[in-house]
């Protein structure tokens, strides 16, 4: 039996969770004491979850020391766009000659799960199996480096995913294309693509799978889909 963790990791691990499955959205307000109530936790073990997340960008502290989750803008939206496909890409080029079947049938079995979630609308369901896809395949690729600069994007980019996979109030799991069931589903064509060892067309899945994501963000950014914020 593994010894528990420390409360300064338990603390940022349950924080991070928050922020990079959407359970906080752009704009809400984070406390220290609201969390400690939350995680159970003390004080001191959750300021240093926050400190760490906003040195990651995942956490923003304002002038007036209230610390938030950021609401990205079209600009930061482009950029992270760009350094996604531009890291994701080559981790899973890298990875490509390492995924051996058994890694393969672990794909499978997440895409499944993720298939699942969105036909239930269960939206952090179908969050958590989307990250887990996607750094199943890039753990591949043995490159340190590139998997935390991934991480560390992808904690910019998921509470926004998750407002836009809600949409409006009671909108369901729905993106810019439509509901969720019908939109394209590019880890069918990276799996395809692993199973013939394809780089090419696995680069390109990632790539579109990405572009998919961040063209529903712009539309909930351009459609209001972003409410007021909350505060914990």
């Amino acid at each position: 039996m593994p010894d528990r963790l420390p409360a300064h990791q338990l603390a940022y691990i349950a924080l991070r969770d928050m922020v990079l499955f959407g359970e906080l959205a752009p704009g809400d307000a984070v406390t220290i004491e609201g969390l400690v109530t939350r995680l159970g936790l003390g004080m001191t073990p959750v300021r240093e979850a926050i400190r760490r997340l906003i040195a990651e960008g995942a956490l923003q502290l304002q002038g007036n020391r209230r610390v938030c989750v950021p609401r990205l803008g079209e600009p930061a939206l482009d950029d992270l766009g760009y350094a996604r496909e531009a890291v994701e890409t080559r981790l899973a080029e890298q990875g490509a000659s390492r995924c051996d079947a058994a890694v393969i049938d672990r794909l499978r079995a997440i895409d499944a799960r993720l298939d699942g979630a969105i036909a239930t609308g269960d939206i952090p369901a179908y969050l958590r199996a989307n990250h887990e896809f996607h750094f199943e395949l890039y753990a591949c690729a043995g490159s340190d480096v590139l998997q935390a600069l991934a991480a560390s994007l992808w904690l910019r980019f998921g509470p926004s995913l998750r407002v836009v996979c809600h949409g409006p109030a009671g909108a369901g799991a729905r993106g810019a294309d439509g509901d969720m069931l019908h939109m394209p589903d590019h880890h069918k064509r990276a799996l395809a693509a692993l199973e013939t060892a394809d780089n090419a067309a696995l680069k390109t899945a990632i790539r579109d799978d990405i572009a998919q994501g961040v063209a529903n963000i712009r539309a909930g950014l351009r459609g209001g889909v972003f409410g007021p914020p909350a505060k914990i």
